[in-house]
C-alpha cells in the first residue's frame, strides 16, 4: 500500500502542521510506504518527501503570494505529480482548503482519495462561533480563521464532495457532516495521538487544587464558559485557574473581571505546557466545535484530568478518565469543578485511569488506526467497483 500524502502547508510548524507531521511519522511507523507532498518542510521526516514551494533552502515567499494563492499552486504541482505516478499509488490523503486539483486527477485516474477534516463542518463551525460571539457581543479578531469567509466555505464544501471520502477524527466532526446530508458511507474514521516523551505523569502530588486551560483562549474553545463555571464553584475560594494562551483584546475586554480574579492566572503564550499539565489537576476545555481536541489526550498523557464538552468526547469518557458536560452548560462544569475539588479520592480515581490508558492514545497507535482506515478505504472502494 502506497499513499501519496499532500499537505499545503509547511509540515512540522505549529498547530495542523504539527499534527500533519506526526501523522506521517505514525504511519512511517506503521509500515505504510508514505510520499509526502508538503508545501515546505519544517523539520524532516522519515519518507519520501517532495516539497511543492520549496528546494533546499529556496522558498515562494508566501506571505508575499498569499496564502490561498500558494494553497492553488501546491494542489496544481501535487496534481501533475499524481498524473504521472498513476497506479503506483494506492490511496491519496489531502487537506482542506488545497485539494481540488488533486481530488480531480485522482478521480481521472481512479485513484481512491480521503480528504482530513482536522475540524467539523465549516459552515457548523463558521455558524457556531457566529452566533456565541453574537450572544456575549464580542468580535473576532480580523482575519481569524472563523471568521465567515464564502470564498473558503465554497471551495472547502466542493472539496467535501469531489473526495471519495471524509477522514474524521471524531464522532461529534463526523456527526456535523452528517446532519448537513453526507452519507455514513462517505465517513471514514481515525484518531489523533499525542507525543508520549513530552507528555508524561509526575508522580509528585500537587499542592494546590490546579484547573489548566491550554491552547488558543478564544471564543470557539469556550474560555468564557470555563471562566463562568469557575466563578460559580467551590473551587475559586483556594484553587488556581491557569490560562496558557493569548487572549485577543476585544475578548480580553470581555472577562476583565474574572481575568483580575486573584485565583485566575493568564499565562499567555507558553512553551512549557507539558509541563504545565504535569502540575495541573484538570484541564478543562468546554469547546462549542472541535475536530479532536489534541490537548485533550495530552492531558490524559499527563495524568491531567479532561473536563470537557460532548464536542470532546473521542477519547474522554464520562466518569473513567474525564468528565463531560453538554456545550453550553455552565452550570454542570461548575457542578465538575466543586465536586473535584471536594472529592479528592474520584479526582484520584480519574488520574489514575488516565494514567494506565495513556500508552493507548499515542501517536504510535494513532498512526495504526489511520493504516486500518486506509484498509477500510480500499476495502469499500473495492466492493463499489464490484
Amino acid at each position: 500500500m502506497k499513499i501519496l500524502y499532500s499537505f499545503p502547508h509547511k509540515i512540522g510548524a505549529d498547530r495542523i502542521c504539527y499534527t500533519a507531521w506526526e501523522q506521517v511519522r505514525g504511519l512511517y511507523g506503521a509500515g505504510v510506504d508514505v510520499v509526502a507532498m508538503p508545501a515546505a518542510v519544517a523539520r524532516p521526516i522519515p519518507v519520501e518527501t517532495l516539497p511543492t514551494l520549496a528546494r533546499g533552502k529556496l522558498r515562494i515567499p508566501i506571505r508575499l503570494i498569499g496564502s490561498r494563492r500558494s494553497f492553488r499552486i501546491h494542489d496544481s504541482i501535487v496534481a501533475n505529480r499524481l498524473e504521472k505516478l498513476g497506479h503506483s499509488i494506492d490511496v491519496v490523503h489531502t487537506w482542506p482548503s488545497g485539494a481540488l486539483e488533486t481530488l480531480r486527477a485522482a478521480k481521472r485516474i481512479g485513484i481512491p482519495t480521503v480528504l482530513e477534516r482536522p475540524n467539523a463542518h465549516t459552515r457548523y463551525a463558521y455558524e457556531v462561533v457566529k452566533d456565541e460571539c453574537r450572544r456575549i457581543g464580542v468580535s473576532l479578531p480580523p482575519g481569524d480563521e472563523y471568521e465567515y469567509r464564502n470564498d473558503i466555505l465554497d471551495a472547502e464544501e466542493e472539496e467535501f464532495e469531489l473526495a471519495d471520502f471524509l477522514l474524521c477524527a471524531s464522532s461529534f466532526s463526523a456527526k456535523t457532516f452528517m446532519d448537513r446530508g453526507f452519507s455514513p458511507d462517505k465517513i471514514i474514521r481515525h484518531t489523533y495521538g499525542y507525543d508520549e516523551q513530552r507528555f508524561f505523569p509526575d508522580p509528585q502530588p500537587r499542592k494546590k487544587f490546579t484547573v489548566l486551560f491550554a491552547g488558543i483562549a478564544s471564543v470557539r474553545k469556550g474560555l468564557h464558559l470555563a471562566l463562568e463555571a469557575w466563578k460559580k464553584s467551590t473551587a475559586i475560594h483556594d484553587g488556581v485557574f491557569r490560562i496558557a494562551g493569548t487572549i485577543a483584546p476585544d475578548y480580553a475586554r470581555h472577562l476583565q473581571d474574572i481575568l483580575n480574579h486573584p485565583s485566575v492566572e493568564a499565562m499567555g503564550h507558553r512553551h512549557d505546557v507539558p509541563e504545565l499539565m504535569r502540575q495541573a489537576d484538570i484541564l478543562v476545555l468546554p469547546s462549542l466545535e472541535e475536530g479532536f481536541g489534541l490537548v485533550c489526550v495530552e492531558a490524559i498523557g499527563s495524568g491531567c484530568v479532561p473536563l470537557v464538552s460532548e464536542a470532546c468526547t473521542e477519547e474522554c469518557r464520562h466518569m473513567q478518565n474525564s468528565l463531560i458536560h453538554r456545550i453550553g452548560d455552565v452550570q454542570t462544569l461548575a457542578d465538575q469543578f466543586s465536586m473535584l475539588h471536594q472529592d479528592r479520592e474520584l479526582l484520584l480515581r480519574l488520574r489514575n485511569n488516565c494514567i494506565n490508558q495513556r500508552l493507548d492514545y499515542t501517536w504510535k497507535a494513532a498512526g495504526a488506526r489511520l493504516k486500518s482506515a486506509y484498509e477500510e478505504v480500499l476495502n469499500r472502494q473495492a466492493v463499489v467497483s464490484a
